[in-house]
């Protein structure tokens, strides 16, 4: 079994900036995926950025590319949303997630373990 602990949200202007964080405990590797994903109120969970296992390689969704940056610490087992040039659109409540396999992927069924999430909001 995989924990997730997310924190960093918060609330902050149109351009601010936020660091979301995302500990993981239990049976995790550093080999594995790890990813954040967003959900508004009345829309579907949307990918953000994916990280690979070894952290060479990284994915980021079109809507936040140039903005948003993710990185993650496997001495640690946890990975950041670094999110710059907040938007109000960005408002959400976002979830790091984890996979088995250590390929980036980008669909919520292909992550395993899910955190609580925790609540960014950007005011216009």
């Amino acid at each position: 079994q995989v924990q997730l602990i997310e924190s960093g949200g918060g609330l902050v202007q149109t351009g601010g900036s936020l660091r979301l964080s995302c500990a993981a405990s239990g049976r995790i590797f550093g080999s594995q995926a790890m990813a954040w994903f967003r959900q508004a109120p009345g829309k579907e969970r949307e990918f953000v950025a994916a990280i690979n296992g070894n952290g060479g390689s990284t994915s980021t969704a079109d809507s936040v590319k140039d903005r948003f940056t993710i990185s993650r610490n496997n001495a640690k087992n946890s990975v950041a949303l670094q999110m710059n040039s907040l938007k109000p659109e960005d408002t959400a409540v976002y979830y790091c997630a984890v996979r088995f396999g250590g390929e980036i992927r980008s669909l919520t069924h292909e992550y395993a373990y899910w955190g609580q999430g925790t609540q960014v909001t950007v005011s216009s």
